[in-house]
């Protein structure tokens, strides 16, 4: 099945596909809760605790209705260092897929040592999903709770939507536009004029 607004057949043959826009989302502490430890995020490493945030499935919902694609980008490092196995990943992204609008998921599962080009705050999986899905990186959002996320939206040309949970850690450097969930991130996205995103001139 063809992803909406994505042509196929034989108008993609014929160069017909439309740029799209999108809303890149990080996955905990977006999505899912994050699992804070020592104030401090952490990925959750089973289903049982793949915890859905309020809001969030109709927050995607009214996004994808409103003609946004929706891509997970998530850094899961835990998959490179051992800690989780990939079929345990592959199966909380099987769930995500089935219980909320996603589009697509994208995973980076290396650690900071490997140096590849996905890992946020590079811009890899942005990049790679726009040019694959057809999307307009300069007409698209990246929400995320982390200032890897806000790095790897600039870096892609998005608009950056920053979730501060006071994390204790380094902080996202400006622009970026400061919400408090997902549904509010949507809230902000869908009131504004499609001709130019947010924070761009």
């Amino acid at each position: 099945m063809a992803l909406p607004g994505v042509a196929s057949g034989a108008a993609a043959d014929q160069d017909q596909v439309v740029a799209r826009r999108a809303v890149f989302l990080d996955r905990d502490g977006v999505i899912n809760r994050a699992i804070v430890r020592d104030g401090k995020p952490y990925a959750p490493r089973s289903l049982a605790e793949l915890e859905i945030l309020p809001g969030v499935a109709e927050a995607l919902e009214r996004l994808r209705a409103a003609g946004f694609l929706t891509v997970i980008v998530t850094n899961q490092p835990d998959v490179g260092a051992g800690k989780l196995p990939r079929v345990t990943l592959d199966a909380m992204h099987a769930e995500l897929r089935q219980r909320l609008a996603i589009d697509d998921v994208r995973v980076c599962p290396h650690t900071e040592a490997d140096g590849c080009a996905c890992r946020k705050p590079k811009p890899g999986m942005l990049l790679d999903a726009a040019r694959e899905l057809g999307i307009d990186p300069g007409q698209s959002y990246m929400v995320g709770d982390r200032w890897r996320d806000v790095a790897a939206a600039q870096a892609a040309d998005c608009t950056a939507l920053f979730i501060d949970y006071g994390y204790l850690e380094k902080g996202p450097d400006k622009p970026y536009l400061a919400v408090k969930s997902l549904p509010e991130a949507a809230a902000l996205i869908l009131s504004t004029p499609t001709s130019r995103p947010m924070g761009k001139s």
